[in-house]
């Protein structure tokens, strides 16, 4: 985390893929990493909805409908959350530049001020961890779509689960950075690390598997 000045943003939902990409470009820090790792896991949960809607109805498929209606609904879902949360991720570290601004000049405005940063970098490595938890079911729909959806769309269900992935490994990245500066009572700064090593071994796991389907059926 930085001090770098941080102006007011649009919500993701309201801006075109461009204003996006020149926001994450430019030398505002918000919208950042912990944002674009949220989104990422949204495009991966996006894609595992894709193939779905292309296997669901098709009379060759028919054996594998019902689970595959289920997995694109289940997708659906993820993918809204994790869009919440790239906007839940940039509230979070702009709380923490507001509270790093407050004033500190008395025993009060120091305490005030203590007060508010416990808080802000509380969910700042709480809704990454959040994030890691999302992508991970969005990369485990894409390893159980992949070896049942439309044969055509498999490959996409391998970029599904490369970007849940990769959203896994940014989002734990992001709580890492955090733990640090967290309160010493806080709860997730006891708990938080045996949950980031298993996360990072099942996304190790899960994406491999995923890939492995997804390989086999492309032939």
């Amino acid at each position: 985390m930085d001090d770098t000045e941080a102006r007011p943003y649009a919500a993701f939902a309201q801006l075109s893929l461009r204003e996006l990409l020149d926001r994450l470009s430019s030398s505002d820090p918000v919208p950042g990493g912990g944002s674009a790792a949220a989104l990422a896991g949204a495009m991966g949960a996006s894609l595992v909805s894709m193939v779905a809607a292309l296997t669901v109805g098709r009379a060759e498929y028919a054996e594998v409908d019902a689970i595959v209606r289920e997995i694109g609904e289940a997708a659906s879902s993820l993918r809204d959350e994790l869009i919440e949360l790239a906007e839940r991720d940039s509230d979070a570290y702009q709380a923490v530049v507001t509270a790093r601004r407050l004033p500190r000049e008395s025993d009060e405005q120091r305490s005030a001020r203590a007060r508010a940063m416990s808080s802000a970098v509380v969910q700042a490595a709480e809704v990454p961890l959040r994030t890691a938890r999302v992508a991970r079911q969005a990369l485990e729909l894409a390893g159980r779509i992949a070896p049942i959806g439309n044969r055509n769309a498999v490959s996409d269900a391998g970029v599904a689960a490369l970007l849940a992935a990769a959203a896994i490994r940014g989002a734990i990245l992001n709580v890492r950075i955090n733990l640090p500066y967290l309160p010493e009572d806080a709860p997730i700064r006891g708990e938080a690390g045996a949950e980031l090593s298993r996360l990072e071994q099942e996304v190790t796991t899960l994406e491999a598997a995923a890939l492995t389907d997804v390989a086999t059926r492309i032939g």
